[in-house]
C-alpha cells in the first residue's frame, strides 16, 4: 500500500492556507463552496497531502483576499525555500500563535479597531506587559513607569 506523505513546501503552503482561512473566520466548508471542491479537499490541501494547481491556488487567494505570493512567504516576506524548512522544528512563532485560539481572537480583535492611535497603544501596553513579565514583575500588582504613546 502506498500511503502519501506530505511534501514540506506543500504542507507550509497548506498551513498558510488554514492560518489565513482561520483569520477571516471562514469554515473549511465555506472555503470549500467557494472553490469548487469538498471539505475534505480542503482539509488535504491544507495538511499538504494533496497538491493545489496553480489556477486553484489563484481563486483560494482570491476568496482568502489574499495574493498567491501570500501563501510562499517565509520570515521578512522571502520567498519560500526548502532551506531550515522543517514544519515541526522551526514554525514561526507567530504563525504558530496565529493557529491558537487566543491568537485567533487578539487578532480578530486588533483588526477591528480601527484608530491607529489605539492600536499602538495596545502594542505599548502589551510589550509593557512582556516586559514586565520578563523582569518578573506580578502583573496583578501596579505597574509603574509605562509610557504609552498617546496621539504621536
Amino acid at each position: 500500500m502506498n500511503v502519501k506523505t506530505a511534501n514540506a513546501i506543500d504542507s507550509y503552503v497548506g498551513a498558510r492556507i488554514r492560518m489565513r482561512r482561520q483569520l477571516l473566520g471562514m469554515s473549511q466548508e465555506r472555503l470549500a463552496e467557494q472553490i469548487g471542491v469538498t471539505f475534505q479537499q480542503v482539509q488535504k490541501y491544507e495538511k499538504g497531502i494533496n497538491r493545489i494547481g496553480a489556477s486553484r491556488l489563484q481563486r483560494i487567494a482570491e476568496v482568502l483576499h489574499t495574493s498567491p505570493s501570500f501563501f510562499f512567504e517565509q520570515e521578512n516576506s522571502e520567498p519560500l525555500t526548502l532551506q531550515g524548512l522543517d514544519l515541526s522544528a522551526n514554525m514561526d512563532p507567530v504563525a504558530e500563535f496565529l493557529r491558537t485560539k487566543e491568537g485567533l481572537v487578539l487578532n480578530r480583535a486588533f483588526l477591528k479597531i480601527a484608530d491607529s492611535n489605539i492600536r499602538e497603544t495596545v502594542i505599548a501596553l502589551v510589550k509593557a506587559m512582556a516586559q514586565a513579565e520578563s523582569r518578573g514583575v506580578t502583573l496583578g500588582a501596579p505597574v509603574v513607569d509605562v509610557t504609552l504613546p498617546l496621539g504621536e
